[in-house]
């Protein structure tokens, strides 16, 4: 009896490790083996298109836009039950993935986009646009804790962010994020690299009007007190919250050996519901 259950556990373990050989889950975005491997090597350089969901979408950079399609469309990051016309507020939106996600779960969805990178914007322009979407509003401005304007570093990446040392930096609006929260926001998303600590800070007694959220946290060891502060800040405004890792920055942590592909120390998920 004990043998048998081995080797029927044996045959199920090689047939699951077979599947995982063979199954490609970029399928479900148009992305077959082939071109996969293909778009793993491709430069960046131009503006390019894939056919998602038979529209055309244009991005820069091929690493990007696979790790953004695995992360929204294929492990569903943003999924989650809203009222059937929600009110959005992305801050970050990058080139237009997580519109398109949103709008695709919830096609009546009103959405206020900021995207400050200028490569980005004009990417993010440009596929909404090829999806014909209705009631979305596009900012090519930062959002922050003050409307002014700020040095930013203009890398037409998901990397983009606001660049205090201000070495090769443009400068863009900025928006202050806290006087669009005075209605009711059903989804609130926040992946601005690194500013997201000012940002809430200045938003907390705002919280109260906004159902979901989402927080990528960008930061180092030197920040910890302020992930606490954020932490409490989530808390104090009556969510309860769940952390993922977005980025195995150390895969020892306790010899930090950093992945030298990244400038944080800590990047997380952080994902902020109701009961």
């Amino acid at each position: 009896m004990a043998t048998h259950s081995f080797f029927a556990n044996l045959k199920n373990g090689i047939s699951i490790n077979l599947k995982k050989l063979f199954v490609n889950p970029y399928r479900e975005v148009n992305i077959n083996w082939f071109k996969l491997k293909y778009y793993k090597h491709l430069p960046t350089g131009k503006i390019r298109t894939h056919l998602l969901f038979d529209k055309n979408f244009y991005f820069y950079s091929a690493t990007e836009l696979l790790h953004g399609l695995k992360e929204i469309f294929i492990d569903n990051i943003y999924k989650q039950r809203l009222s059937v016309e929600p009110y959005i507020i992305d801050c970050g939106a990058n080139i237009g993935m997580s519109i398109i996600y949103m709008k695709k779960l919830y096609p009546k969805a009103e959405i206020v986009a900021f995207e400050p990178d200028e490569t980005n914007f004009g990417l993010l322009q440009k596929n909404i646009t090829s999806f014909n979407y209705s009631n979305v509003s596009l900012f090519k401005e930062a959002v922050w804790k003050e409307n002014t304007t700020l040095l930013f570093s203009n890398e037409s990446s998901m990397g983009s962010k606001i660049d205090k040392n201000g070495i090769n930096s443009i400068t863009v609006k900025a928006v202050r994020l806290k006087n669009y929260l005075n209605r009711r926001i059903d989804f609130l998303k926040i992946d601005i690299e690194g500013a997201e600590y000012e940002v809430l800070k200045d938003i907390s007694n705002e919280l109260q009007n906004v159902e979901n959220m989402f927080l990528e946290y960008h930061g180092s060891f030197q920040q910890n007190n302020e992930l606490v502060e954020m932490i409490q800040i989530v808390r104090d405004a009556g969510f309860n919250f769940y952390i993922k890792e977005a980025a195995s920055i150390y895969e020892t942590p306790f010899f930090r050996i950093k992945n030298p592909n990244t400038d944080y120390d800590i990047q997380l998920n952080i994902f902020c519901f109701r009961n």
